[in-house]
């Protein structure tokens, strides 16, 4: 990932290759529907985007090749959040839990646990539950 990755026009520390893989997983079917255009809003400022920056990126997307996260607890982050952009629609697709095991393969999980992570992220997020405490649950399983 190069420094520019991380700043905006307006000289702003922003992470925008994970904000495009939001913006990738909003539009594996095709179109963004209203509760995702709300989440990548809502998730854009968090990284300090306006809501013209947010949307000239939802905009100018293209195919982007995934360069994971180096720690766990930013790769689980970010996992965390494609499946909540996943589930903005209440409906997980074919295509977009494709798209979240290939992140995930991407990001060096082992095989044998890749599952239960996407079970446990899943089924976290449909219930609203924290992060944080799935990150705890998730980091119990690896240690078996």
């Amino acid at each position: 990932m190069n420094f520019s990755d991380f700043i905006t026009h307006h000289g702003k520390r922003v992470n925008k290759e994970a904000f495009v893989n939001l913006v990738q997983v909003s539009k594996t079917d095709g179109k963004i529907n209203k509760e995702e255009m709300e989440l990548l809003h809502k998730e854009g400022r968090k990284f300090g985007l306006t809501d013209p920056e947010i949307d000239k990126l939802i905009h100018s997307e293209r195919h982007h090749s995934y360069h994971p996260p180096y720690s766990l607890d930013e790769k689980f982050e970010h996992l965390y959040n494609v499946a909540g952009m996943i589930l903005a629609d209440d409906v997980a697709d074919q295509k977009e839990l494709k798209m979240i095991r290939r992140f995930a393969i991407e990001a060096g999980f082992r095989d044998d646990v890749i599952d239960k992570l996407l079970d446990l992220l899943l089924e976290g997020v449909r219930k609203g539950e924290d992060e944080e405490k799935l990150l705890h649950q998730f980091k119990k399983i690896l240690r078996g």
